[in-house]
C-alpha cells in the first residue's frame, strides 16, 4: 500500500507522508521532532519553531510505572513477613484479608477489589507481573502522560476484579494481572493508531502467548485477565479518541473524566454481582 502523501500544518508547499504520533497533524521533516514513539510536531514535542535542535520532553519520565512496582513489591514482602508469599502457591493472611473474593465483597469489605490487584501468591507470579509493568509501563507511560496511564492501569486493575467476581466468585484471587493485560490491549491499540506497526505486532505476539497461557494453564483466573483486557481496549479507545480531539475545548480534562468513568463503573459493577 502506497504511503499517503499530504501537507505539513506549518509548511503548505510542503508535501509529507509522516504524521505527528500525538495529535496526528502531518509534518514536513524540518517540524519533526524524534520521540520514542514516533515523529511528534513542534507544538506536541514543546519545541519552539525555529530553532533546531531544541527538544524539549513532552511528557515526564516513568514515575508512576515505578510507584506502581514499589508498591506491588512492599506487599508481597510484607506477605512473606506474614509466612505468605514463598511459592506459586503460597498463602498468607494479608492473601486471606485482601484477596479478592465475592462472598467477602458481598459482605461490604469492597476494598478487596483493589488491593487484590497489588497481592501476588508467590516470588514467580510477581516477577512475571512486575516485569512486564517495567517493560509496558517505560514504554507506554512517557509516551501517553502519567495521569492516562495510571487511568489505564487502575481501569485494567478493576476490570479484572469485575471479570474475576463474574466468573469465579468463591475462589480468592490476587496479582496484578488484570491490569496488565489492560496495558497490553491500550499499549496494542493506542502503537496501531500512532503508526508504530512495529511495536503493536511486538505486543500483540506477547498478548497472544498470554492469552494461550490464561486458557490453557490451570489455576489462572481467566476471569481476572479477560476483564482486564476488556477495561484495557476501551481505555486505550478512549485515549485514542482524545488525541483526535486533543485541540478541542476541554478535550483533556474528557479523556481523563472517561477514564475515571470506565474505572469508577468497573468498581460498582463488581460491587454489584458479588
Amino acid at each position: 500500500m502506497e504511503p499517503v502523501s499530504q501537507t505539513c500544518y506549518r509548511h503548505s508547499d510542503r508535501e509529507t507522508a509522516v504524521s505527528c504520533s500525538s495529535c496526528g497533524r502531518p509534518i514536513c521533516t524540518d517540524c519533526m521532532s524524534p520521540s520514542p514513539v514516533g515523529m511528534r510536531c513542534p507544538e506536541c514535542a514543546g519545541k519552539r519553531p525555529g530553532v533546531a535542535g531544541r527538544v524539549a520532553p513532552a511528557v515526564s519520565g516513568p514515575w508512576i510505572t515505578y510507584a506502581l512496582i514499589a508498591l506491588n513489591v512492599a506487599a508481597f514482602l510484607a506477605e512473606m513477613g506474614q509466612g505468605g508469599g514463598t511459592s506459586l502457591s503460597a498463602g498468607g493472611s494479608l492473601i486471606n484479608d485482601g484477596g479478592i473474593n465475592g462472598p467477602h465483597v458481598a459482605s461490604g469489605e469492597w476494598y478487596r477489589l483493589v488491593t487484590g490487584g497489588f497481592l501476588h501468591a508467590g516470588a514467580l507470579h510477581i516477577a512475571f507481573n512486575m516485569f512486564a509493568l517495567y517493560v509496558l509501563g517505560t514504554m507506554l507511560e512517557p509516551a501517553i502522560g502519567s495521569l492516562r496511564f495510571l487511568g489505564i492501569y487502575m481501569a485494567g486493575l478493576l476490570g479484572g476484579s469485575l471479570g474475576a467476581v463474574l466468573m469465579s466468585p468463591n475462589e480468592t484471587t490476587v496479582g496484578a494481572s488484570g491490569a496488565i493485560f489492560g496495558l497490553f490491549a491500550a499499549t496494542f491499540l493506542i502503537a496501531r493508531r500512532r503508526g508504530l506497526e512495529g511495536v503493536a505486532s511486538q505486543i500483540g505476539f506477547w498478548l497472544l502467548i498470554n492469552l494461550v497461557l490464561t486458557l490453557s494453564v490451570p489455576g489462572i483466573s481467566v476471569g481476572g485477565h479477560l476483564g482486564g483486557l476488556a477495561a484495557g481496549a476501551i481505555a486505550g479507545l478512549i485515549v485514542i479518541l482524545g488525541e483526535r480531539r486533543r485541540h478541542g475545548p476541554g478535550a483533556a480534562a474528557f479523556e481523563l473524566l472517561a477514564l475515571v468513568a470506565l474505572a469508577g463503573g468497573a468498581f460498582v459493577a463488581a460491587v454489584m454481582v458479588a
